[in-house]
Formats: structure tokens, C-alpha cells, sequence
């Protein structure tokens, strides 16, 4: 029996399509609180950081943001416009918003495995095999989704996506296998950078924790929609679903790599003063940890706020070498 002939004797249920996109948004719509609220966490604790990184994170929160405007479109078009219309739902013609909510995840899941990439490129002392290796494989899935978006515009129907089921699945396997080569790369490299004082082993027991729970949560939720994607018999949109919910899983991820910069340290956010320099740089860390002598560890996450900037050159273009501290400079801007 051919593929129309088996979806045109198996009728779709409300449970397993309607249903199960109302279950998937609303997840979403509370996840997607949760990338808002690292994004203002972010702006509020690092006003320091560098105006690029900055870009980068809002680019993250409009994507997130379009793509849960895409997801609650197709709610709207399915359950509004067309509200008790059994023979629209039975059609089931693709929405535009359908499949660009694929798109604009698949490029939120991009940049951020590019910055995890990055990271294991520092902290790797530039490995360009490992580091290669996982920006080829951030690099093609984009183009599988990519693909993926244009042959989804040829269906007839949202319920044909299962006849995508071998590039979706390529795909949904290469980020799968990015995050757990990632997360590993980043623990082998980080355990190499072990010195035997308590101090540092403790930083890079905490940066492996957290590169481990990144990787496990983004590849557990990727796996879970290859399983509803080709294990489940029938017609159903459950991996549509968990998809919704994938895309922000990544976002968070970056934002609380971001976020947990002070915290990971034992430290305080900016906002909350202290002894501690006005910002962090995760970057940094990768660039510093290899050559570090036991007094360059709490300074690993140095990065000034402009003005300290400003005065710093100042400081040292009159002939004075040494540093001017973040606190010398802000307690003599009190006096």
C-alpha cells in the first residue's frame, strides 16, 4: 500500500495532532519565559560586556521570540480562524509558520553550538580537529534543516513530514551527536588543565558540570523527538511538539553559560558589588587557563567596564606599568 493510501485509511485524532501542538506550545510559552528572564539577567549583572556578545544574545531572544510567535500562529490558524472545521483539519494544508518555526530554531541551535565550539577551540589550546569537527557538524546540520525547509514547503500536507523522515532523522541525529561530542571535548580539555590546588580543580569540576547538563539536557530532548519521530505508528505530530520546546532548550543553555559566569566561581554578580571586577568573559578562560600560575586564577574572568578601560590606557601611558584595579579605580571615583 503506498504512502497516501495508508494516511487516506488512517484518519488523524485531535489527542494526537491539535492536541499534542496545544501540549508542545505550552511548554514552549513557559520555557520561552525562561530565555526572557536569562536575557534580562544578562543586560542587568553584565553591563560590561563586549558590544558583539551583546548582539549575539539579542539575536538569540528575537529568534526564540519569532519562533514562539510561529508556533502560537499555527494554533491560531487551526483553532481560531478555522475553530469545529473538521474538514480543515483533516486537510491539514502546511502552514508557512509550521515551517519556519523549524527554521529559526534550527538557526538559534546553530549559533549556540558555534559559541560551544569556540570554547572547545580555547580551551583545546586551538585544536583545529576538534574543534573542526564539531563546527562541520554545526555547519551541516544547519544545512540538513536548511533542506529540510525547503522540501517542507513541497508537501501537500503537514502529515507528509513523515515522508522527511530520513533527512529529519540525519539531522536530529548530527545535533545529537554535536552536543555529546561537544560536552566531552570540553571535559577531556578541562581535566588536562587540572593543577592540583583546590581552588582550581574545584573551577573545573563545576565549568565539566555544567558543560555535562547542557549536553545531556539538548541531546535528551533531541533523541526524545527522533523516538516520536519514528517509533510512534500512525498519524500524530507529537515530535512537532518536543521540537517546539528544543530550540529554546539551546538558548537557555547559552544564556546560563553566560549568566552562571560569577556564580560558578562562588562569586556575586556585578549588580551586587563586592571585591569582584565589574564583568566576566567566559571566553577568557579558554585564552588563559593552559599558562596560569597559581596567582593568575582569580583573575581568570577579568574583563573591564569601559570606563575602567578608558582610564587603564591613561594610566599606563603616563609611564605607570601596573594595573589600575577595578576597585582603586571606582573607590578613588567616590572620593
Amino acid at each position: 500500500m503506498s504512502t497516501a493510501a495508508t494516511r487516506a485509511a488512517i484518519q488523524p485524532t485531535i489527542d494526537a495532532t491539535l492536541g499534542a501542538i496545544f501540549l508542545g506550545h505550552t511548554v514552549a510559552c513557559v520555557v520561552y519565559g525562561i530565555v526572557v528572564t536569562q536575557v534580562f539577567m544578562y543586560f542587568r549583572n553584565y553591563p560590561g560586556d563586549k558590544t558583539w556578545f551583546k548582539w549575539v544574545v539579542v539575536a538569540i531572544l528575537v529568534l526564540s521570540t519569532s519562533d514562539q510567535a510561529f508556533i502560537t500562529h499555527i494554533l491560531y490558524h487551526y483553532c481560531i480562524l478555522h475553530y469545529a472545521d473538521v474538514n480543515v483539519l483533516f486537510q491539514a494544508k502546511t502552514t508557512w509558520s509550521l515551517i519556519l518555526q523549524l527554521t529559526a530554531g534550527a538557526i538559534v541551535g546553530f549559533i549556540v553550538k558555534s559559541y560551544f565550539a569556540f570554547r572547545v577551540w580555547r580551551f583545546s589550546s586551538r585544536n583545529v580537529w576538534i574543534s573542526g569537527l564539531i563546527g562541520l557538524l554545526t555547519v551541516g546540520q544547519l544545512g540538513l534543516a536548511l533542506a529540510y525547509t525547503i522540501e517542507a514547503f513541497k508537501l501537500p500536507d503537514v502529515f507528509a513530514v513523515h515522508e522527511l523522515r530520513t533527512l529529519g532523522t540525519v539531522s536530529l541525529g548530527t545535533g545529537v551527536a554535536t552536543d555529546v561530542i561537544t560536552a566531552t571535548a570540553l571535559c577531556y580539555f578541562l581535566n588536562k588543565l587540572r593543577t592540583g590546588l583546590a581552588s582550581s580543580d574545584s573551577l573545573v569540576n563545576n565549568l565539566c558540570a555544567y558543560a555535562i547538563n547542557t549536553g545531556v539536557l539538548t541531546s535528551t530532548l533531541s533523541i526524545a523527538t527522533l523516538v516520536l519521530y519514528n517509533g510512534v505508528q500512525g498519524i500524530n505530530l507529537y515530535f512537532v511538539a518536543t521540537y517546539f520546546i528544543l530550540s529554546k532548550l539551546y538558548a537557555i543553555s547559552f544564556m546560563a553559560t553566560l549568566n552562571t559566569r560569577r556564580t560558578i566561581r562562588g562569586r556575586g554578580t556585578d549588580a551586587q558589588g563586592g571585591a569582584t571586577t565589574n564583568n566576566t568573559n567566559m571566553f577568557h578562560l579558554g585564552t588563559r587557563l593552559p599558562s596560569m600560575a597559581p596567582t593568575d586564577l582569580d583573575r581568570w574572568d577579568v574583563v573591564y567596564p569601559p570606563a575602567l578601560m578608558k582610564t587603564q590606557d591613561d594610566h599606563q601611558s603616563q609611564g605607570h606599568p601596573q594595573e589600575l584595579h577595578y576597585n582603586s579605580y571606582y573607590g578613588r571615583q567616590d572620593k
